[in-house]
């Protein structure tokens, strides 16, 4: 079998078989197929699709490219989260503690950030210290202890995604269904944890524009969670402006200690409270979500949801000092408030032009293993709907370089649109999946 010959295949529109999505797998896992022709394939399957079939079994495929856990062994139950991306989307980082607190053992291994999409981990390694990269007797051993892990995907664990996850961000084809459904449902399959939500989301500032895409990918990755025995939930969220306010590594991070502080933006803090009361639904602690919802936000107002991303930080190695302190954290050089142009009402505040401004600023990558720059980003005072006065403040860029700070301020502007009629607030979710 030569991989050259199942690229045609896919290039010319035909099915994978499955003897053929192994040998991908398997080669690309072990170094034997080079990236150019990963990304060839990849590209191949974003013009072209998959069946559910070919996605089932590549998602299986990639899940078996190396060690599944059995958490069973560790934690009655655990629960995982995955989002497929957007931007301001640091959920996790009060979700997990959120839950954890809760009773509910959270282990979960996030991602970099891909393309326009900020990551998980980028954000935590804001924190001096904060490792990443712990071991599967690492994660065992702290899921068994304190409930909680936040990690980087083992090497040990679906390897072949590992590899495919930072191809496709360079190589343009972030946004396809089954890349996306096969990636995300690999890790949690390997992963081991016995129920998962996934936070799909839709809009502008997703690799999901069309609700109706988003939809498929929902059905789609349940359908794959309930075959392989996993409770599985997906929520659709909207991504058509950014979540809370902050958009940038260190900046969400310190949003999400403001959250986990009981403040924080009304948006951000409605998600993830809701995202963790179907969290406790799933684990059972809850009858359903409206009652785990009440729980979470009982973990916010007592600050045990702080106290455990303070245990979580000092678990695996970070300053607390920057959790309890965050104006520790580095600043960016040069720090500019833009006032609105015009009064009107905002139309649109659009996502992409707002997470490609944090990546053109420094926060996110152009190339496979780029250095990124913690401290960039932007501040985004308002949301679509709100009545604003011209003169007043519009957004806030973090930079340290003068020519990309006014880029990013010509980009920031194009991206508010504005009404002088009322407009109506986007809603924050538009249905689930179960």
């Amino acid at each position: 079998m030569r991989m050259v010959d199942i690229i045609i295949n896919k290039r010319d529109k035909g099915e994978l078989s499955q003897e053929e999505i192994d040998f991908f797998i398997q080669g690309y896992t072990h170094g034997d197929i080079p990236d150019y022709q990963a990304s060839a394939l990849a590209m191949a399957i974003l013009l072209n699709g998959m069946s559910t079939r070919e996605i089932t079994g590549l998602t299986l495929a990639m899940a078996h490219s190396g060690e599944i856990l059995d958490l069973s062994k560790v934690v009655p139950l655990a629960v995982d989260k995955h989002s497929t991306g957007g931007v301001g989307d640091k959920t996790s980082l009060v979700v997990a503690p959120t839950v954890s607190a809760c009773g509910l053992p959270v282990g979960k291994m996030s991602g970099r950030g891909l393309g326009f999409s900020g990551g998980t981990l980028d954000k935590l390694e804001s924190i001096p210290g904060f490792r990443i990269n712990l071991s599967t007797d690492e994660f065992i051993h702290q899921l068994s202890t304190i409930g909680i892990v936040l990690t980087g995907q083992s090497a040990d664990l679906a390897p072949a995604d590992g590899k495919m996850y930072t191809l496709r961000d360079v190589t343009g084809t972030v946004q396809s269904i089954p890349l996306i459904a096969s990636s995300i449902m690999s890790k949690k399959i390997a992963a081991g944890a016995q129920a998962i939500l996934l936070d799909v989301k839709v809009g502008q500032g997703a690799f999901m524009t069309d609700l109706a895409d988003a939809r498929v990918l929902a059905e789609l990755m349940v359908d794959i969670g309930k075959q392989v025995g996993k409770q599985t939930v997906a929520i659709l969220s909207d991504m058509n402006q950014p979540l809370g306010q902050a958009v940038g590594n260190s900046l969400e991070l310190q949003e999400a200690l403001e959250t986990l502080k009981g403040r924080g933006p009304d948006d951000f803090r409605e998600h993830c409270m809701l995202a963790s009361g179907y969290m406790l639904a799933l684990g059972r602690l809850a009858s359903d979500e409206i009652e785990g919802k009440k729980m979470a936000e009982a973990a916010l107002v007592s600050g045990e949801a702080f106290k455990r991303f303070h245990d979580l930080v000092q678990a695996q190695g970070g300053d607390i000092r920057y959790v309890d302190n965050p104006d520790l954290f580095d600043k960016a050089r040069l720090i500019q408030a833009v006032n609105a142009p015009r009064g009107g009402f905002l139309a649109e505040i659009n996502a992409r032009e707002v997470g490609e401004t944090a990546c053109l600023l420094g926060g996110g990558r152009e190339r496979k293993g780029d250095p990124i720059d913690h401290t960039v980003g932007v501040i985004v005072h308002h949301k679509v709907g709100d009545k604003v006065f011209a003169g007043d403040p519009l957004f806030t860029i973090h930079a340290n370089d003068e020519e990309k700070l006014e880029h990013a301020r010509q980009k920031m502007l194009a991206a508010h649109q504005w009404s002088d009629v009322p407009v109506k607030p986007l809603p924050l979710y538009y249905g689930t999946i179960f």
